[in-house]
């Protein structure tokens, strides 16, 4: 049997009232009709309508089971479009925002090599550190450091952001190592614009431990807090991402390595999961498979994941 068009029978004659309608609507006789709402009743194992000959009413079973016909209908719709989807080549602008930070350390490059598997997707790229209005600013995909998710937004995890606490040896020298949390307290520190939460926080096992800092300089941006931490500002918490080459280089020290920052998430955040174009699809795919180990590609090849700890995805 048909099922697919055997659900489409049923629903048709449940919305004209009629087999003859039903029948007219879809091109087919009503003694085809009734056979195929027939082989649906035996395929369920109950009958789904009360037929006389004046009035047709749904059954309990038939009322419950409406719904279930009617989604799967629209999932083969679905799944038809994509297939057609598939077949046409991506192309258009796509329109993506992230940090400033970000796109200068990893997302450019990815974005460019993304544009080598399909070179008709243009790429127009939105830099900022606020969350955009994906619908106002017409963005189809944000990249965002984060654990403060929008739930009417889909948002995909790619991968988590570890931060190290690091100084520059000029400072250093000038104020000392701190050697313990308490005395991290004492330093002049670098942060971000944080609201009303004044604290480093740290984790331990299923804990976060907060710390209070005195904040001596204070941005919205990673690369300025990063530029002032290597201009010895003072002590600064800052993502592996965007300061892994300094550490190699000497330019910055990592202190208190015994103690990890709390992780942000980063995630690929849309709209909605229906009618996307494919190359919106494409991209998430992309990004999905460059983060398909457990620790970012810039903790491996740097070397700065914090000690002890497995980078996981989240779930």
């Amino acid at each position: 049997m048909d099922r697919i068009t055997a659900a489409k029978v049923f629903i048709e004659i449940t919305e004209q009232g009629s087999f003859t309608k039903a029948a007219a609507k879809l091109n087919m006789s009503t003694a085809m009709v009734s056979r195929y709402l027939s082989e649906l009743e035996q395929w369920f194992g109950t009958r789904l309508m009360h037929r006389t000959t004046r009035v047709i009413s749904l059954t309990e079973a038939g009322t419950a089971t409406l719904p279930a016909c009617r989604k799967m209908l629209m999932a083969v719709a679905e799944a038809k479009n994509l297939v057609i989807e598939q077949t046409k080549k991506a192309k258009g602008v796509l329109r993506v925002a992230t940090s400033g930070s970000f796109a200068d350390a990893y997302l450019v490059s990815a974005l460019v090599e993304f544009q080598k598997l399909h070179p008709e997707i243009e790429i127009s790229l939105s830099v900022g550190h606020t969350i955009s209005n994906l619908v106002e600013d017409r963005i189809d995909l944000a990249v965002r450091v984060t654990n403060t998710l929008d739930p009417t937004m889909i948002a995909v995890p790619l991968t988590l952001c570890n931060s190290v606490l690091c100084a520059a040896p000029e400072y250093l020298e000038k104020y000392g190592t701190p050697t313990s949390l308490e005395e991290l307290s004492e330093h002049r520190c670098v942060a971000h614009f944080s609201g009303s939460r004044k604290n480093y926080r740290f984790i331990k096992g299923e804990d976060i431990i907060e710390v209070p800092v005195k904040r001596c300089f204070e941005s919205n941006e990673t690369n300025v807090i990063t530029r002032a931490v290597l201009s010895g500002a003072g002590v600064g918490m800052l993502p592996t991402f965007y300061v892994g080459k300094h550490l190699k280089s000497g330019k910055l020290v990592r202190i208190l390595p015994q103690f990890q920052p709390e992780p942000l998430g980063i995630y690929a955040i849309y709209l909605s999961r229906h009618h996307q174009p494919l190359s919106l699809r494409l991209l998430v795919e992309f990004l999905k498979l460059q983060f398909k180990d457990a620790a970012a590609p810039w903790d491996h090849e740097l070397g700065v994941i914090p000690s002890g700890v497995e980078n996981k995805k989240e779930p």
